[in-house]
Formats: C-alpha cells, sequence, structure tokens
C-alpha cells in the first residue's frame, strides 16, 4: 500500500462552542501549538476538526472535503489522541494492526506488550500507547490533547523526540495542544491561543 499523501489541514469560519470564526492552515509537516485556559474551548476545536462534535464552517484535508466523505472516513484520516483514551478490548494488541509492532520499542515497550491487559495499564503506559496505535493506522493528520501531560520529564522528552520525527518524516498536519511554553518552544512551528471565543497568535519561545 502506497503511502497516504502529505496533504495541509485548513479550516475556515468554524464555530464550535464559544469559539466562532475560526481559520487555520497547517501545512505538511507542521505542528500548531494551541494553548488556553482551561474550559476555554480547545477539546471541543479538536472534535469538531475531528468531524466528532456538530460545528459550521469548513474543514479540508488537501483535496478532501469534511464534509463531502463519510464521517469514519475522515476521522481514519484526520486522527484525534484525547487526554483521555478509549480502550474497547481486553488486550493492548487487539487496538492494533495485524503486524505493527515497530515503534513499541521506541517508546519503551516490547513486542509482549501487544499481549498486556488494558486493565493494568497506567495512565502514562496509556497515553503512550494511544500515540504509537493511532499512528499504526497511518493517519494523515493528527490532532493531538496534551499528548504527554500524564508522562514524566525523561518520557516526555523521548515521546517528543520520537512523535517530531515521525510528523517531519510523513509530512502530517498537526494541532498539538500544550500548557507547558518549554514543550511549546520546542516542538511547535506555531502557536495559537484562545482569547475571548477566537484565536490569536502567540510567540512559540
Amino acid at each position: 500500500m502506497p503511502p497516504p499523501v502529505a496533504a495541509a489541514l485548513t479550516a475556515r469560519d468554524l464555530c464550535a462552542g464559544a469559539l466562532t470564526d475560526v481559520s487555520l492552515d497547517i501545512p505538511p509537516g507542521h505542528i500548531l501549538a494551541l494553548s488556553g485556559p482551561s474550559g476555554s474551548g480547545k477539546s471541543r476545536l479538536l472534535r469538531a476538526l475531528a468531524n466528532l462534535d456538530p460545528h459550521a464552517g469548513r474543514v479540508s484535508l488537501g483535496d478532501m472535503a469534511q464534509d463531502r466523505v463519510r464521517g469514519h472516513i475522515w476521522r481514519r484520516a484526520v486522527m484525534m489522541v484525547p487526554a483521555d483514551s478509549q480502550w474497547w478490548a481486553d488486550t493492548v494488541g487487539a487496538h492494533f494492526p495485524d503486524g505493527a509492532t515497530d515503534d513499541l520499542e521506541a517508546l519503551g515497550f516490547g513486542p509482549e506488550t501487544l499481549d498486556w491487559q488494558v486493565g493494568r495499564l497506567s495512565s502514562g503506559e496509556k497515553q503512550r500507547l494511544a500515540l504509537l496505535r493511532t499512528v499504526a493506522h497511518r493517519p494523515r493528520a493528527l490532532l493531538l490533547d496534551e499528548p504527554t501531560a500524564n508522562l514524566d520529564p525523561d518520557t516526555t522528552a523521548r515521546v517528543e523526540a520520537w512523535l517530531t520525527e515521525r510528523i517531519k518524516h510523513h509530512g502530517w498536519p498537526v494541532i498539538w495542544v500544550a500548557h507547558d511554553p518549554a514543550q511549546i518552544e520546542r516542538v511547535a512551528d506555531a502557536h495559537l491561543r484562545i482569547a475571548g471565543g477566537g484565536l490569536a497568535e502567540a510567540p512559540c519561545s
């Protein structure tokens, strides 16, 4: 199967919850950091971009328009990793495509991890495995809701290095919700902050 084609993620006049008239352009391989106070609508915006919540406006990934494809097709291309990941089967491996074990070691896991019971996972393990699971499904864009919130500094650095390398290699446009200014400086190509029901440009450093 050929690799997915890199494309920009764009939004025009998007309205979701208290956010109105949001327009975004994220080129392939770029990371847009998104910050803002708790409850300001960061997760709501990601869910609208992923077509998980009702919203107004236009969203597209390259020449694929969100409103012209079935929801499951869009969500297979534009994949969201929520702050609290969902697990619907008993074992870790049941959530991965067959043979998708290439990156387990990169984040501190071995092949035996696929046989683990989900109920034994810590919050940090769930967060790392949710990222691995998403990447294994070959997305074309990523929406990351605080993907390192439950990780210690050393593991955060490991995930950042692995994830940013993957993003650049595959050309994924990415929104990365973050609160830590140091992390934003390390990973982001641009930074927007939610303010007054809209988005405002903010420095990366």
